[in-house]
C-alpha cells in the first residue's frame, strides 16, 4: 500500500465523522448555548438545566438522523472491507 493511497482514505473516513456526528452535536450545541445565555441573564445556575434539556435534544436527534448516520456508517465500511484485497499488494 502506497502511503499516497491513504490520504484519500483519510479525508473520507474524517469526513465521513463529520457527517456522522453533525446532526446529534450540533444542536446540543445550540440548545446549550441557548439555555446558557437564559441562565446567565437570569443568574439562575443549576446544571439540571442545562443537562436535561440537551439530553433531550440529544435522544431526538438520534432517533430522527439514526437509521442515516447507521447508513452512511455502514457504506463507509463495506467500501473500507471492499478495498482490502486491493490494499493488500
Amino acid at each position: 500500500m502506497n502511503p499516497d493511497d491513504l490520504i484519500p482514505l483519510a479525508q473520507h473516513a474524517l469526513w465521513v465523522l463529520v457527517l456522522t456526528i453533525t446532526p446529534v452535536v450540533l444542536p446540543a450545541l445550540v440548545i446549550g448555548l441557548l439555555i446558557g445565555m437564559v441562565q446567565a441573564a437570569t443568574s439562575i445556575n443549576e446544571a439540571t438545566l442545562a443537562f436535561v434539556p440537551k439530553l433531550i435534544v440529544t435522544l431526538a436527534c438520534l432517533g430522527l438522523f439514526g437509521a442515516v448516520m447507521v447508513r452512511l456508517l455502514t457504506d463507509f465500511f463495506t467500501e473500507i472491507f471492499e478495498r482490502i484485497p486491493d490494499m493488500a499488494r
